[in-house]
């Protein structure tokens, strides 16, 4: 796994060999981060939650590029301990590692987020309601951008607050930014 950008830039990690996610890949994770510094201020130093965390490169990108905090919510044990380990490799200390059930989470959750990304297993059953669970959530407000990265099977612009839709080889993100009260 590598860092991008940012403060961590640059850094490398070995994912162990049992990891059972399908982690986004650097070339889409590239891009979609390019889109995400144009719709909002990293110096701002957003909080940000990533659902279905997996091997956390997304959380450690957010962290990387300037969010005050991250919430990284992951359910398997090994991707768990891996964001664990290189979280205190990297000495983060703002970043808050949940082992459970994203969507449960996601359904209880009151803290509010400036930034949600979503990356969940492309195979999960009912995998297209997973963004209606998120938008009826209450970690919404003015303002919060939601990602949500699937494959071409899936289409998502009908849903309320979405802005646009991006294709990074096999890899599809549906953006959706909140721009009224929820």
């Amino acid at each position: 796994m590598r860092i991008i950008r940012g403060k961590y830039g640059r850094r490398r990690f070995d994912v162990p060999n049992n990891i059972s996610a399908r982690p986004t890949t650097d070339f889409a994770r590239e891009n979609i981060f390019n889109v995400l510094e144009n719709l909002i201020d990293f110096d701002e130093e957003p909080t940000a939650l990533d659902l279905f965390a997996g091997t956390g490169a997304i959380s450690f990108e957010f962290l990387s590029r300037g969010c005050s905090s991250v919430t990284a919510v992951e359910k398997a044990n090994t991707q768990y301990n891996f964001i664990k380990k290189v979280a205190q490799q990297l000495n983060c200390t703002n970043l808050n590692v949940v082992k459970g059930d994203a969507l449960r989470y996601a359904s209880t959750c009151v803290a509010k987020y400036d930034l949600i990304f979503a990356d969940p297993p492309y195979d999960l059953p009912n995998f297209g309601e997973i963004p209606g669970v998120i938008l009826n959530s209450q970690m919404l407000k003015p303002g919060t951008i939601f990602i949500i990265e699937h494959s071409k099977n899936y289409d998502f612009s009908s849903l309320p607050h979405f802005s646009e839709h991006r294709v990074y080889g096999s890899v599809n993100f549906s953006i959706f930014i909140i721009k009224s009260d929820v």
